[in-house]
This record gives structure tokens, C-alpha cells and sequence, in this order.
């Protein structure tokens, strides 16, 4: 098996996350040393020595500011090689989510150890590659490394069984939200009925796989393109409303006190 052109990059520089090329790739990054500042979902998070950090979305990431020592490797991984590489295991939807609120993975001693190897083996294998099997050896690498991380967020977060029917709502309803319905639909009994379930069962599912109810998954989501929305200088506040169908400019403006905890007019200095 061939690898697929740039379905996988290595790289030793963060800031490529920032890059549109790269848009449709996940990072996976080791700290070596030093630190650097992530803004990613609103959040700053940091990434120090030895620590691991997974971005599932590189297009929520704003801020990328290294300190002058910081070393690291970086593994950009294109979103369906990267399906093709994930364990068939229902914990990664779960894994995965947690990974909106915090990308930073917390490791034991040991675990970060296994983790560097593993990144070290994805580096080899990309500057070495087999003249026949590439994709096949790739494919295996990321897949190892990816079990590893399945293995620490467990430990973290526990094992708790998910069941594919579970798993297969998450996912559907998240791809719902990446669709952008959540702009026109906020409300729980919309997802519910795309995806042939009650509201009160939506929830169930959102709170067992992810810890998070539905409609927290609904608002996030709805923050997130509101905070990039309202930065943008060249739409009006009415025109934001609109795109977002509130029934009025006193709505609107609640939503967003209560959802970013700030008035509109407070993004647009």
C-alpha cells in the first residue's frame, strides 16, 4: 500500500496547526522542551517538557507561542487517513471528545516514556520507509501510538463500556454539529429526531460517552463560530443574529452574555 501524498507530515514546528493547508489534519505533538502556549477552543492551554498534546480540530486553534527553547515533534495526521489508522474500538469516540475540552494528555512517568517511543517510531519509519509497504508500516505506527493514547485517556477518564449503538449517536449527532446545524437548531429535540431518538435519550448518550449533556454539546459548538463570527469586523451584529435566526437583538445578546460571558459589542474592539 502506497501512503497517500501529505496524509502524513512530520514536522518539528507547532505553528503549521495555523496553516489552511493543514486544515483537515489532526497533530499530535511531543514536547522535547521547553513549553509553548496553545489558544485552542477559546482556551490556552500549555504544552511543557515531556507532555503530549492531541488537537482534533486545527481550525479551533487561534494562538501558537513557543518559548525560545521549546523542542518538539509534531505528527500532522490527514483526517481520513487518520480514520483508517484509529483502533476499532467504540472508546474513541469518547476519547476523542474529551479531547474538545482539553487537548493536553495527562501521562505518568511511564506513559510519557511509551509515548516518546511511539513518536520516535512514526519519525523513523517516515525518513526510513519500507520500498513496498509504506502506507501498510505507517498505518501500523499511528495505530500503535493511537492505542497508547486510548490507554492513558482510560486510565484518566476510566474504561466505562460504550456500546456501538452509543458510539454510533455521538458520532452522528457531532457530525450534525460540524455540519453547522446548530446555527438554525439549538434545541435538543431537533438532533433527536434527525437521529430517530428522544431528546431524553440524546442526552443519556451525550452525558455516558462524553460527560457533557446535549445541549452543552449544542452551545459549544454555537460559542465557538460566534467568538470567530463576532471578531469579524465586516459583519454587523444584526447580521450575526440573523445567520443564527434569534427572534431579536435582546436574545441574541443574552445568548452570547450566557454562553461567552460578555456582550456582543465587547468582541468587536
Amino acid at each position: 500500500m502506497e501512503l497517500p501524498e501529505n496524509s502524513v507530515i512530520i514536522d518539528d514546528k507547532l505553528d503549521r496547526m495555523l496553516d489552511p493547508e493543514l486544515a483537515i489534519h489532526f497533530t499530535h505533538a511531543y514536547c522535547e522542551a521547553g513549553q509553548c502556549e496553545v489558544t485552542f477552543n477559546g482556551q490556552t492551554f500549555t504544552l511543557s517538557a515531556g507532555g503530549c498534546m492531541i488537537i482534533i480540530a486545527n481550525r479551533l486553534v487561534s494562538r501558537v507561542v513557543p518559548s525560545d527553547d521549546f523542542k518538539v515533534k509534531v505528527i500532522y495526521v490527514e483526517e481520513s487517513f487518520l480514520q483508517a489508522c484509529t483502533p476499532h474500538s467504540n472508546y474513541g469516540t469518547r476519547g476523542g471528545l474529551s479531547l474538545y475540552i482539553n487537548p493536553i494528555m495527562r501521562m505518568t512517568d511511564e506513559e510519557r516514556e511509551i509515548c516518546r517511543r511511539g513518536f520516535e517510531n512514526v519519525f523513523y519509519r517516515m525518513e526510513h520507509p519500507h520500498r513496498f509497504f509504506h502506507g501498510d508500516e505507517m498505518m501500523a505506527a499511528l495505530q500503535q501510538l493511537f492505542i497508547d493514547f486510548y490507554e492513558c485517556h482510560a486510565r484518566i477518564e476510566g474504561d466505562a463500556e460504550i456500546s456501538t449503538q452509543a458510539a454510533q449517536v455521538m458520532r452522528r449527532f457531532v457530525a450534525l454539529l460540524e455540519n453547522g446545524d446548530y446555527r438554525k437548531n439549538r434545541e435538543v429535540a431537533y438532533y433527536a429526531d434527525k437521529l430517530c431518538v428522544t431528546p431524553k435519550y440524546l442526552s443519556e448518550i451525550c452525558k455516558k460517552v462524553s460527560g457533557f449533556s446535549a445541549n452543552s454539546w449544542i452551545n459549544r459548538y454555537a460559542a465557538i463560530d460566534l467568538v470567530h463570527l463576532l471578531k469579524d469586523k465586516s459583519l454587523s451584529l444584526t447580521d450575526i443574529a440573523y445567520m443564527y435566526d434569534f427572534s431579536s437583538q435582546s436574545h441574541f445578546s443574552r445568548f452570547i452574555q450566557n454562553n461567552l460571558g460578555q456582550k456582543p459589542s465587547s468582541f468587536r474592539t
